[in-house]
């Protein structure tokens, strides 16, 4: 028997799927709501005010950003493309954190003139900001901690990542800003993706808040805000348990009191940037088996591919699948899960004992509200599915049409295909 739920019945999904035709994500309003009034309330308690920015990256749909925009959640957005849909959205100024890597020019630019927060990845970005686009009034600096911190399997070691200042660059990076008229600080790191364990949260906060500390008596300058990053991880398998976030502000609390209010400095906002713990576990990729092919191995063929859920082939990734009306089922033999792209790792799960499936039965994969769609692509030309929203009240809407060729051929201006 599954341990994960779906919040449809057979016969609502059966309903939706006669509408909206398969493959498509649906995501689930209420829970989206329900879970972004938790953290908040769980960090209602910082002097400086608290806000988490939601990563773009996870879920760029305006409809989905302006349910949390409601929630009091800003954006976090890495292009050009994220900040204009944040803007869209009506965010403004500092609800948007920019935080990038190996930026261009006129990304910095739009972002100066939205007066957004900027966060600079490397020291070499100040003199480029400063000749392209100048220096904003406030700034954040991305801190690589290097060997002091663990990394993860999706991020790897912090020391060989690409993303970051070292300390010594900090005060370096700082001093220069101080010098250059700067007037408002960040302090910012993200070394982490999915993890599970509470105690690393807290220690991400011990670093920061020492630092804090000790460059603002160093460097005399006062700082608005730490951003603790993202990286709270979800349980993607039955077995795994969701992240303590009740344990995770506790920690945080105690160390604000000690490090920042114990050293007599000023109130400190804390602010986030999660996506994943956001929107992960209320998402779903739904698919109709095509085919069963029995040759050394039982295959189950999707009318979904890795196009449309990249993670299995890129992280071998663990995604829970129910299989629609069988859920009290047995379960039959081991089968993998494939797509139909001309690629053999395109495979949602292989050696899964599943009950027996099927042509015409409905799959649906959790946890897909969080880097599901966003990382769809193209490849073999196949086109990326609709995106569904599941209002409070039980009725849907489309949030994103399924894609046709004329949009993948929109952009060649070749006879025949215009």
């Amino acid at each position: 028997m599954s341990s994960k739920t779906v919040p449809f019945t057979k016969e609502k999904l059966d309903e939706i799927i006669r509408k909206y035709p398969t493959p498509f994500h649906i995501y689930d309003e209420k829970a989206i709501k329900e879970n972004a009034k938790q953290l908040y309330k769980l960090f209602e308690w910082v002097p400086g005010g608290f806000m988490n920015f939601f990563a773009v990256k996870a879920c760029p749909n305006p409809y989905i950003m302006d349910i949390l925009n409601k929630e009091g959640m800003g954006a976090d957005c890495s292009s050009l493309p994220e900040l204009l849909l944040a803007e869209a959205t009506g965010l403004k100024g500092k609800e948007i954190f920019f935080s990038s890597n190996d930026t261009p020019a006129d990304e910095y630019i739009k972002a100066k003139q939205m007066d957004v927060i900027i966060n600079l990845d490397d020291i070499s970005h100040i003199d480029y900001l400063e000749k392209n686009a100048g220096i904003p009034e406030g700034i954040c600096f991305r801190y690589n901690p290097g060997p002091l911190k663990e990394g993860n399997v999706i991020i790897g070691k912090p020391e060989d990542a690409k993303y970051g200042f070292t300390r010594e660059q900090l005060f370096d990076g700082y001093r220069r800003m101080r010098d250059k008229g700067v007037k408002h600080f960040g302090l910012h790191t993200m070394v982490a993706s999915n993890e599970l364990n509470w105690e690393y949260f807290v220690e991400t906060a011990d670093i920061l808040f020492s630092l804090v500390a000790e460059l603002s008596t160093e460097l005399g300058i006062t700082f608005d805000f730490v951003n603790l990053g993202g990286g709270i991880g979800i349980p993607y398998k039955p077995e795994q348990k969701p992240v303590d976030l009740e344990k995770v502000s506790a920690g945080i609390k105690k160390l604000y009191d000690e490090k920042i209010k114990g050293a007599g400095l000023p109130d400190l906002r804390i602010v986030m940037e999660s996506g994943r713990m956001i929107m992960g576990p209320y998402g779903y990729l739904v698919s109709k088996v095509l085919h069963k092919k029995e040759t050394y191995k039982t295959f189950i063929g999707m009318d979904a591919s890795m196009a449309n859920l990249m993670r299995p082939a890129l992280y071998g990734a663990y995604h829970h699948i129910t299989v629609m009306g069988k859920e009290n089922a047995p379960l039959a033999r081991p089968v993998d899960v494939t797509g139909s792209l001309c690629e053999n790792n395109d495979k949602f799960a292989i050696g899964r004992d599943l009950p027996e499936i099927e042509p015409g039965d409905v799959l649906v994969f959790h946890d897909t509200g969080a880097h599901g769609y966003a990382m769809g692509f193209n490849y073999n030309g196949k086109l990326r599915s609709a995106e569904l929203l599941l209002k409070e009240d039980g009725s849907v809407v489309q949030i994103r049409r399924a894609e046709t060729p004329a949009d993948y051929f929109a952009t060649l201006d070749y006879p025949g295909l215009r």
